[in-house]
C-alpha cells in the first residue's frame, strides 16, 4: 500500500507546481472549455515565474501531497482581502485544491482539506472560503461534505469566457 505524505512547498518546487497545476487543471476542465481558453489560462497561471511568485509570497501557503515520492496533488491557501460576500470573521482563501485524476476518490483531497483546515486554524483564521465553478458538481459536493455553504457568486475569467463561480465559506 502506498503511503501519502504532505509537505510544505519550497522555492525549488516552482517547476513541479507548474507541471502539476497545469496537468490537474487540464484534467478537471479541458473537456468543458475551448483549447484556446485553456491554453491562455494555463500559460498565465501555471508558468515557473508565476509559481515562483506564489511560493515567495509570505501570505501564501502551499502543501504538496505525494504518494511514494510522486506529487499527486496540492493545496494553496492565501490570506488577502476577501470579497464582500464572505461574511465570516478572519477569512483565508483556499485558492487551489487540485488532485491528479488517477487519485481522485483515494483520500488525497480529504487529506489536503484536513491540512488546510488545521493550518488555517493554527494561523489564527476563523473562516475558510473558496470559489468553485458552477458546473463542477463533484467539487461542490466535496466542499459541502466539509461544511462549506454557498454565500454568493463571482466571475472567474478563463480566457475570453467569463465563468460563474459559487463563493463558499466554512467557519473554522
Amino acid at each position: 500500500m502506498s503511503e501519502l505524505t504532505l509537505r510544505n512547498a519550497t522555492i525549488d518546487d516552482a517547476n513541479l507546481l507548474t507541471e502539476l497545476g497545469s496537468r490537474t487543471f487540464s484534467e478537471a476542465f479541458a473537456a468543458d472549455n475551448t483549447k484556446r481558453n485553456m491554453e491562455e489560462y494555463l500559460n498565465a497561471a501555471f508558468n515557473p515565474a508565476q509559481q515562483l511568485a506564489e511560493l515567495s509570497d509570505p501570505n501564501t501557503h502551499i502543501k504538496i501531497a505525494e504518494k511514494d515520492g510522486v506529487a499527486v496533488g496540492y493545496s494553496m491557501l492565501r490570506s488577502s482581502v476577501a470579497p464582500n460576500e464572505i461574511t465570516g470573521e478572519e477569512p483565508i482563501e483556499l485558492v487551489r485544491l487540485y488532485v491528479s485524476q488517477g487519485t481522485i476518490g483515494s483520500g488525497v483531497g480529504a487529506e489536503l482539506m484536513g491540512e488546510c483546515v488545521r493550518h488555517s486554524r493554527e494561523l489564527g483564521f476563523k473562516t475558510l472560503w473558496l470559489g468553485v465553478w458552477e458546473n463542477n458538481f463533484r467539487a461542490q459536493a466535496f466542499y459541502r461534505k466539509w461544511g462549506f455553504v454557498e454565500v454568493g457568486t463571482h466571475i472567474f475569467q478563463l480566457g475570453d469566457d467569463p465563468q460563474r463561480d459559487f463563493l463558499m465559506q466554512k467557519n473554522l
